[in-house]
């Protein structure tokens, strides 16, 4: 007896350790801290932050390049020199120098829409990294339900554990009373302490379970706090639409889809920018320039000075550049086509998948629907043999056969009820609806 009162007391401050000073973490609050810590999330954000910069004017090749250029030579020359009159001279160590500056403004006219189709193309990649950060942010949605309802599932089973120990207890209580008065055995009593330490040793691994899952969670919130909380394990299915409806969803919805289709429209601006290097490149150059000479005795010019603008144009047309042009463009049509028969698989895949996930979600509906029914049963078939355990009617045995009994189909229940919804949320996700979803 004192071996069980030590167990229970044991027992007891497990519970109220677990439960004391437990902050409720909530769907919406979860979904709050994923989308500002989630490292995954963060990553895709500054990617998104580079496509953006890529995509702005700045990066468009449409603004003209301004150059500065400035220089100064000075020179010590021993010179000799002879003048149309017949007159020599000869310098030692002449000084000599040159100044210059110069600014100069380069623009391209034309470049054969080159320059046009890889602007679009930024563009386009800026809207494909948009596409790849939401489908981060799904992806991390879909996991974080994941393991939330993994905490949740393991907090039902601690509780249904729990009760079912309280259960054994008293069967434990009852039976060491009729034993003491000769009305039962000590058998019966052994049995049901080997109950109880069953029933206490379940309920410490499942402890350590909901204690690993959390952890789990926390990895997914991008926190690393001492996770000390309790999770809302209400469950509320929200798919209303037909199959019908949710399938035509996925055909437009689907981010897989949506990036290929992304993908597609960049490399047919990649295939019209290649054809750029057939036509020719026309260029407007501009400089404003100062530049100073001191001349050494020598030269007929001691000092000049010259300021002046220059403008011109220039035209250039590979006639011939070793096929490299040809080799471009042939290879961004093949690219073209392969991103189409890409479209196509990712079609049929997804057509698939979308079947599948539809099935296995209506299946374990019914599954949670029928473990509904089965759970009243056995809360029936326990209420009644209780009382005739109490009566004296049955056996121990089959009391406890009652008890697991009823015990496996509540974990059932709620095993099922967790499997429904994620079913559903991977549906959600196929349709690309799981972002618009209040949970």
């Amino acid at each position: 007896m004192m071996n069980y009162r030590n167990n229970i007391t044991l027992l007891f401050l497990i519970s109220f350790a677990t439960t004391f000073a437990q902050e409720l973490l909530t769907k919406e609050n979860a979904i709050g801290i994923a989308l500002e810590n989630n490292y995954g999330i963060k990553i895709a954000d500054n990617n998104l932050k580079i496509a953006e910069n890529n995509k702005g004017i700045l990066n468009s090749g449409y603004l003209p390049t301004l150059t500065g250029n400035a220089g100064a030579t000075h020179n010590l020359d021993n010179t000799m020199a002879v003048f149309s009159n017949g007159e020599t001279t000869n310098l030692e160590n002449a000084n000599s120098s040159r100044f210059n500056a110069s600014v100069s403004l380069n623009y391209t006219l034309f470049d054969g829409l080159g320059r046009l189709y890889n602007y679009r193309q930024l563009k386009e990649q800026y809207n494909l990294s948009e596409l790849q950060a939401r489908e981060t942010i799904e992806k991390t949605i879909l996991q974080l339900f994941t393991v939330y309802y993994n905490v949740a599932q393991l907090t039902e089973n601690l509780a249904l554990l729990n009760k079912n120990l309280e259960i054994s207890k008293d069967r434990f209580v009852r039976a060491k009373y009729q034993s003491d008065y000769g009305q039962n055995t000590k058998l019966n009593v052994l049995n049901a302490e080997v109950d109880v330490n069953n029933d206490s040793i379940a309920l410490l691994n499942t402890k350590q379970l909901l204690s690993n899952a959390k952890r789990d969670l926390f990895v997914v919130l991008g926190k690393n706090e001492s996770p000390n909380f309790s999770v809302d394990t209400k469950v509320i299915f929200v798919i209303t639409k037909n199959k019908q409806e949710l399938f035509e969803q996925a055909k437009t919805n689907n981010i897989t889809l949506l990036q290929i289709e992304k993908g597609i429209e960049i490399s047919d601006f990649q295939l019209k920018a290649n054809k750029s290097g057939y036509l020719p490149t026309i260029g407007l150059t501009s400089t404003y320039g100062w530049s100073k000479n001191n001349n050494n005795s020598a030269s007929f010019l001691l000092e000049s000075t010259n300021t002046g603008l220059s403008t011109g144009l220039s035209l250039k047309w590979d006639l011939f550049n070793g096929s490299r042009t040809s080799t471009q463009v042939q290879n961004a049509k093949i690219n073209y086509e392969t991103q189409q028969f890409s479209k196509q698989q990712s079609e049929l895949q997804i057509t698939r998948d979308f079947n599948n996930a539809w099935e296995d979600y209506n299946t374990k509906l019914f599954i949670l629907q029928t473990q509904e029914k089965n759970v009243e049963t056995n809360k029936r078939n326990f209420s009644r043999t209780e009382e005739q355990f109490k009566l004296g009617q049955i056996t121990s045995i089959e009391f406890r056969q009652a008890q697991v009994n009823l015990l496996n189909a509540q974990s059932n229940l709620s095993q099922s009820k967790y499997d429904a919804k994620n079913a559903e949320l991977k549906l959600l996700q196929l349709t690309g609806e799981i972002l618009n979803t209040d949970f």
